[in-house]
């Protein structure tokens, strides 16, 4: 049955042979030409671990210490933190050589700059003002992640990733021999835990840590798949890094793991802004009035309203079972940038930077782990997961 809302809609044909621009297959190798199924039966294995941290009386206020992950980073805001602080975590995360993050880092630790605190979990809670407006708070568990191929099933990526940033980060592990910074992973069910009622050991801009004691903790993520929502580039290093040095240390990283149920968790949708594109007839006059009716859309097909200059507006529907960001890609546009905002990407199509832009909705939680578990991965920036995390809180280092 093909969805219609009369002429104000354009119903697109498949891409050749992707059954709609289907899935991309990542446990396709090249000449298998099939999916790979992960499966259930590896176990996740979390521990608490010995963090290092700031010692703020010797480093300086927090706030001047930590940052965004380094792959958000722009080269101007990296030169302020660089200069933010001498004892900032971008100088171990964007560094201007890894042999320097590897100095830095063990000259820290040798002037009590960064200090060992005893094993444990630790609660996460982050405070913020999405993209929407809306205030929300979300909340994880950091803790220590055995790591474990994709094959495996305990751990499922839902992007592919680009041999470059992996090559500098596997460096990066080599000089320092730790994680400087966590990545951001998923789970289905409630939360096995509380965050304590009583003040934060650490807190910076809305991030507040709190220490747990809890020894079932282990034990509550053993029968849970994790997602990686944002780290894929740093878990497969860690892969490549236990595999040179091969000790029981080198096979665990600092993650944070966050329920998919948790009411601060949200995916924002990432809107293609292209500097060409082939699209079909304007089917809306008015953008507000099309952006109503992509969202009351069915989710299980495909839809993404095409603004160009003029007043010239489309709204546009694929098949059933593909995402708003296939139907986008099987249109091949031209020069794609990204943006989270619809005004930006508005704005740059009216101000003549672009000759289009792609809005689209925001993908489900359990759309994404639906594609993670048959072994496929997303368009690029597919999703936006809001806030990121903040590095520099605490350091996981590589020995007992």
């Amino acid at each position: 049955m093909l969805i219609s809302t009369g002429p104000e809609s354009t119903v697109l044909p498949a891409a050749p042979g992707r059954r709609g621009a289907r899935l991309r297959r990542a446990g396709a190798a090249a000449g298998q030409g099939r999916t790979r199924w992960y499966g259930w039966a590896a176990v996740a294995e979390i521990k608490p671990f010995r963090a290092l941290r700031y010692d703020t009386e010797r480093a300086g206020p927090l706030e001047q210490l930590v940052a965004p992950p380094y792959d958000v980073i722009g080269p101007e805001e990296r030169g302020r933190y660089l200069e933010q602080s001498p004892y900032n975590v971008v100088h171990l995360t964007l560094p201007d050589s890894e042999e320097e993050a590897g100095r830095s880092f063990r000259s820290w630790r040798e002037q009590g700059i960064l200090t060992p605190e005893e094993p444990g979990f630790w609660a996460l809670s982050q405070d913020y003002v999405g993209p929407d407006g809306v205030a929300r708070t979300r909340t994880g568990l950091v803790a220590s992640l055995r790591i474990e191929p994709y094959a495996a099933g305990t751990v499922l990526p839902h992007e592919r990733t680009h041999r470059g940033p992996k090559e500098g980060r596997l460096r990066l592990l080599r000089d320092a021999n730790a994680h400087p910074e966590p990545i951001f992973l998923l789970y289905e069910g409630d939360a096995p835990f509380d965050v304590p009622e009583i003040a934060p050991e650490l807190e910076t801009d809305g991030t507040r840590l709190w220490r747990l004691q809890d020894d079932t903790l282990a034990e509550a993520f053993a029968d849970r798949r994790l997602l990686i929502a944002d780290g894929h580039h740093r878990y497969e290093t860690a892969l490549a890094y236990h595999e040179e040095l091969g000790t029981p240390e080198s096979g665990y990283m600092m993650v944070v793991l966050v329920s998919s149920s948790d009411p601060g968790l949200m995916i924002f949708p990432t809107h293609r802004v292209v500097g060409s594109v082939n699209g079909p007839n304007p089917t809306h006059g008015d953008i507000g009035a099309a952006l109503r009716d992509l969202e009351a859309g069915p989710r299980d097909r495909s839809a993404a309203v095409l603004y160009r200059r003029g007043g010239r507006i489309s709204l546009l529907h694929g098949e059933e079972g593909q995402l708003d960001v296939e139907l986008v890609e099987a249109q091949a546009p031209k020069d794609v940038t990204y943006t989270a905002s619809i005004d930006a990407a508005v704005a740059a199509v009216e101000g003549e930077r672009a000759e289009g832009a792609f809005l689209v909705r925001p993908l489900r939680v359990e759309d994404v782990f639906e594609v993670a578990a048959r072994g496929e991965t997303m368009p690029q920036k597919s999703t936006y997961f809001y806030p990121k995390l903040v590095s520099g809180l605490l350091f996981h280092p590589l020995e007992r």
